[in-house]
């Protein structure tokens, strides 16, 4: 399920119209880094793995609403960066993936 759930968030990014190709890239490439991460929590976690991902996915949409609203964005992201927390030790590259999604999601003023 989490694989299917970053794949359409991908179909959806690369559909986009308000995302120019630099911002897709980035976050298409981040998506293909988070993949395998997934896949390691899901084997332990299915749970989790599927709750990061809706995560990803709500973030995601909040970041492509136009016009979008700041504050969703905000709580958005804030939401998926919590969603990895207690992670650190045992899935350390799957926190910097997400938290490196959401800063990018963040700062690009999609």
């Amino acid at each position: 399920m989490p694989q299917t759930t970053i794949e359409n968030l991908k179909n959806k990014i690369k559909t986009n119209s308000t995302i120019n190709e630099s911002n897709k890239t980035v976050i298409l490439d981040l998506l293909d880094t988070l993949k395998p991460e997934i896949d390691l929590l899901a084997a332990e976690k299915a749970e989790h793995a599927m709750f990061i991902t809706g995560y990803v996915e709500h973030s995601a949409d909040e970041a492509m609403q136009e016009p979008s609203n700041p504050t969703l964005l905000k709580l958005s992201i804030d939401g998926l960066k919590a969603s990895v927390a207690g992670f650190e030790t045992t899935h350390p590259q799957l926190v910097k993936t997400v938290n490196t999604i959401a800063e990018a999601l963040a700062s690009m003023g999609i």
